[in-house]
């Protein structure tokens, strides 16, 4: 079970945005996130947008830092994946 969020990469909104996902459920990941006071509209479906600004707060949290690439490989194996054309 881990928590991952890859490096603020993402701009939007005048900042960059990293991405948070469980490799084990969404369950695990909405807890995780309404325990930081993550807006819920920074939910979307599978994992939830961070601003660079709450990064550092994230992973002194708990979360592990992984490339994007392997955040979308270990979302996309745990099942837990929404494709981009299913949203």
């Amino acid at each position: 079970m881990a928590l991952l969020i890859d490096p603020p990469m993402w701009p939007a909104h005048g900042t960059t945005w990293s991405h948070l996902v469980s490799d084990t459920s969404i369950a695990e990941l909405r807890r995780f996130a309404t325990e930081l006071g993550l807006p819920s509209r920074s939910f979307d479906i599978d994992h939830y947008d961070v601003p660079e600004s709450r990064y550092d707060e994230v992973v002194a949290a708990g979360a592990s830092r992984v490339s994007a690439h392997e955040l979308t490989r270990r979302l996309i194996a745990s099942g837990l994946r929404v494709r981009a054309r299913d949203r």
